[in-house]
């Protein structure tokens, strides 16, 4: 389920989460939801939004040195904090922030480098603080949730490929455009961006499915959750490859989704019986 009011195409907290970890998975979840907001969402500057971000850092500094904090989003990162869970540093919260303010000031990406130095920000924290909810510790399960969290973010920036340009930011790499000799007038509404569409989304289904291996490192629900989470990724890919990759009609997920979902989720299970641990995610280009 969805926390709070916003849409979401992957689980966040659900039935799957064992009920004395998901106190924990929405407090992240609010914490990272509300600085996002922040960078994202309404009319304010840029100047406005960064100063509103500004303060999160100031009470996450308080929170990891023992303090207390009147800033309410670091708030939620003092009520992880509070658990005393082993290996929770402050480092995720602040690459988090850090990707949040870059958001706001940086509209294009010069290379898929780039691209995924903004993903192991943005998304990465979330996986790997989730891992450490469940005290799972090793490098192979980071690495394989750093493909799986980076693949989720750039199928997200594909599925809102047409609103974020509409806002005039644009996440696909200039070198992208450049290797299938089109340019960003207009995108994503003419046709010769969808073969460059194919090869974004190509990229991110390889990335999603690299990472089923760290389905072999869990247990329980959260396995399955997991499983789930992954399937949500390739079903966003699946539709998307069924517009002929117009991404100017954006797909999300429906209750009739829900027996290709376990379809797939079943797919990712096998995979991960035999599947590789992912290289380093600067490697996975």
């Amino acid at each position: 389920m969805a926390v709070d009011q916003h849409y979401e195409n992957f689980p966040v907290a659900s039935w799957l989460i064992p009920a004395q970890i998901r106190p924990l998975v929405a407090s992240l979840y609010r914490f990272a939801r509300a600085a996002d907001d922040i960078a994202d969402e309404g009319d304010a500057s840029a100047e406005e939004r960064l100063s509103q971000l500004s303060p999160i850092v100031i009470g996450l500094n308080d929170v990891f040195d023992g303090q207390s904090t009147n800033n309410e989003i670091a708030l939620f990162a003092q009520y992880i904090r509070a658990q005393q869970i082993e290996g929770v540093t402050e480092s995720p919260f602040t690459a988090l922030i850090s990707a949040f303010q870059q958001d706001v000031v940086k509209k294009r990406y010069a290379t898929r480098q780039e691209l995924l130095d903004y993903a192991n920000r943005s998304a990465n924290p979330v996986g790997r603080l989730m891992l450490l909810f469940f005290s799972i510790r090793s490098e192979s399960s980071q690495r394989a949730s750093d493909a799986i969290c980076t693949a989720l973010q750039l199928i997200n920036f594909w599925q809102d490929a047409a609103i974020d340009a509409s806002r005039g930011r644009i996440y696909v790499p200039a070198e992208e455009f450049s290797k299938y000799g089109v340019d960003d007038i207009a995108f994503p509404s003419h046709p010769k961006h969808r073969d460059l569409m194919r090869a974004q989304c190509e990229h991110a289904k390889v990335m999603l499915w690299s990472g089923a291996s760290l389905l072999r490192e869990l247990r329980g629900r959260f396995r399955f959750e997991i499983a789930l989470t992954i399937a949500g990724g390739a079903r966003i890919l699946e539709k998307i490859t069924a517009n002929d990759f117009d991404v100017t009609k954006r797909p999300t997920l429906r209750w009739y989704d829900s027996l290709r979902l376990v379809q797939l989720a079943w797919r990712a299970l096998r995979i991960s019986k035999h599947a590789k641990v992912p290289k380093p995610l600067l490697e996975l280009t």
